[in-house]
């Protein structure tokens, strides 16, 4: 498999240059790992649609404990992040804001369930302060009159996605990342095979290793290490991760001239038990988010999708329609069967997943890239992504398979 094709090998090999994988790049390459980012166009995967909400707390669901707690950290380390990646890029401003978020309710059953939300966020030592309908408004004044009380997650902020992966691809090329722009068509294993022809990936005896991938022109790029963080497409190169495409729709107005200052801070609601999140930035642009739909590989940008974003916002915030549209957008977010990332050894020799952050990934990518980067160098699963190892979801083999 190493024949003439074969270029050299290097410590990694980033399948996939997202925000992920470009972060976990950075980060291996700092810590003095020869690194090689294999995409055809890096920094601009599902960030380019993503709203770009820090928001752990506010983003809780009830069984999501240990995610939050990766949220929670990833949040906390997002200001040095920012601070340190725009001088990595030269100069590039990420767009970090400190703004905090206020979730809302719109009526009573939105109210009593939010209620419930607020007593679970300060159960678990979470700090969300309640609001009345009219401290909300005091903060917000474009509010609907009719909001009936919210919670203040003040450590909730955001950062723009496009700008994170137009500095994660700056940095990595100055810091001497190589940024290979072809599309990988398959990992390549040391027996010669692909990864596409068993559940895990493996033969009976799970030592076969993965010793890189090859690209769509038939190139091999070879590495010690690689990792897998392709997005949605990770499952396509590799059957043991269970990764799927999650549709997401959006919508970007204009806050300028007149409509400048129209919100000040995230803000998000549940309208007919669907969630909207509305998230202004300094530039006076206006992101409107997102939905959350089941359709496979389009990205087809609906006017079903394009309504109902602007009818559930409406609501929310009834002067949103005098504002200029400036664009609409559709995106593919790695899911997960539990809506948390897979992060570490897949099982496989040589092969190491950091995929399926769903609607976490600008969130998590602060501290995925350090994770990664610090299995990559140290061999050792850090004790922050032991609870998202990829091979949680693999079916427990039977008395009679291990024996024999």
């Amino acid at each position: 498999m190493a024949g003439s094709d074969a270029d050299a090998a290097v410590d990694v090999l980033v399948v996939g240059g997202g925000i992920i994988g470009l972060a976990s790049a950075w980060r291996a390459r700092r810590r003095g790992l020869s690194v090689t980012v294999l995409d055809p166009d890096p920094g601009r995967g599902a960030n380019q649609v993503a709203a770009g909400m820090l928001a752990p707390v506010t983003e809780l669901q009830y069984g999501e404990e240990p995610l939050l707690r990766l949220g929670l950290e990833s949040n906390a380390r997002y200001a040095e992040f920012a601070a340190e990646l725009a001088e990595a890029s030269g100069g590039m401003d990420l767009g970090y804001r400190r703004c905090g978020t206020l979730a809302v309710a719109l009526d009573a059953d939105d109210r009593a369930e939010l209620r419930e939300v607020h007593a679970f966020q300060r159960r678990l030592g979470l700090d969300a302060e309640w609001l009345t309908g009219r401290e909300c408004r005091r903060l917000e004044p474009m509010l609907a009159p009719g909001v009936r009380g919210g919670l203040l997650a003040r450590d909730d902020h955001q950062v723009d996605g496009r700008r994170l992966g137009a500095a994660l691809t700056a940095a990595c090329e100055r810091s001497g990342v190589v940024i290979d722009r072809a599309r990988a068509a398959e990992l390549t294993y040391a027996d010669g095979t692909d990864g596409t022809d068993g559940a895990d990936g493996a033969d009976a005896g799970g030592e076969r290793q993965v010793v890189g991938a090859r690209t769509g022109d038939g190139r091999l790029l070879r590495a010690g290490q690689t990792v897998l963080a392709a997005g949605s497409r990770s499952g396509e190169l590799y059957d043991g991760l269970p990764v799927r495409p999650v549709k997401g729709q959006v919508l970007r107005l204009r806050m300028d001239g007149p409509f400048a200052g129209f919100l000040g801070r995230n803000v998000r609601a549940v309208v007919r038990g669907v969630h909207i999140y509305l998230v202004p930035r300094e530039n006076g642009e206006l992101v409107i988010g997102a939905t959350t739909e089941e359709r496979g590989w389009d990205t087809t940008v609906t006017a079903g999708g394009v309504y109902e974003l602007l009818r559930d916002a409406h609501e929310l915030v009834p002067g949103i329609t005098e504002l200029p549209l400036a664009e609409t957008g559709a995106g593919l977010r790695p899911g997960s069967p539990d809506n948390a990332p897979m992060i570490g050894p897949t099982g496989v020799p040589g092969l190491v997943a950091a995929t399926g952050h769903g609607r976490n990934g600008v969130l998590l990518t602060a501290v995925t890239g350090e994770l990664v980067a610090e299995l990559l160098a140290t061999g050792r699963v850090p004790e922050l992504a032991a609870p998202f190892s990829p091979t949680r979801f693999r079916r427990p083999e039977s008395a009679e398979v291990r024996a024999s």
